[in-house]
């Protein structure tokens, strides 16, 4: 592991394990919340919109402060489909709320990405050696949203992030210039806060 992933690395695990030891303890006060999470998608230089799915942790703290870990799956292509990236995000999020059903959101994720050329043969010279790739990464992002109460200990939540993650393509052509920092729109439904 070079030393910059040390650096990066080790204080996003610390987050998680803080977060996971923040949820045993918040949940004796009934700040926890857990559940399903779909969203939606597009990179600014992807072929086309997409869909995304997983699940998130919420911790709240306080009536001003929370925090949330998820992870999702998500697919996207570039380059009219020669290019197919498929990305596990791993996201630790800051929440505040100004008001009880709205809060502001900022954070990192970590993001375990599978890239696939896909290039016809005889396409490109020298493409046959462009070889598949697996590369973990670290992205920003901010946003907000709202949280709804459906019930005593049901919460609908609907999100807006914007992310920053530039994927470093191999020396394909086409690639130089691919903006892959993205929004998502997400809604969740949380259970137990």
């Amino acid at each position: 592991m070079t030393m910059l992933k040390q650096h990066v690395v080790m204080p996003f695990l610390i987050s998680v394990i803080l977060t996971a030891a923040s949820a045993v303890t918040a949940s004796a006060q009934g700040g926890v919340g857990f559940g399903p999470q779909i969203g939606f998608f597009k990179a600014q230089s992807a072929d086309q919109p997409r869909g995304m799915g997983g699940a998130v942790l919420r911790v709240k703290f306080s009536d001003v402060f929370g925090i949330e870990g998820s992870i999702n799956y998500k697919e996207e292509r570039y380059g009219g489909g020669a290019v197919d990236v498929k990305t596990w995000p791993v996201m630790m999020t800051a929440l505040v709320y100004p008001v009880p059903i709205l809060y502001g959101a900022v954070g990192a994720g970590w993001y375990n990405t599978s890239i696939s050329y896909n290039v016809p043969p005889g396409l490109l010279a020298g493409a046959s050696s462009i070889s598949s790739e697996t590369k973990q990464q670290f992205g920003w992002h901010f946003g907000g949203g709202l949280e709804l109460p459906v019930f005593s200990s049901v919460k609908l939540v609907g999100d807006m992030r914007y992310v920053f993650l530039n994927y470093n393509f191999k020396s394909f052509p086409g690639s130089n210039g691919v903006n892959s920092n993205f929004y998502v729109m997400s809604v969740s439904l949380l259970f137990g806060l």
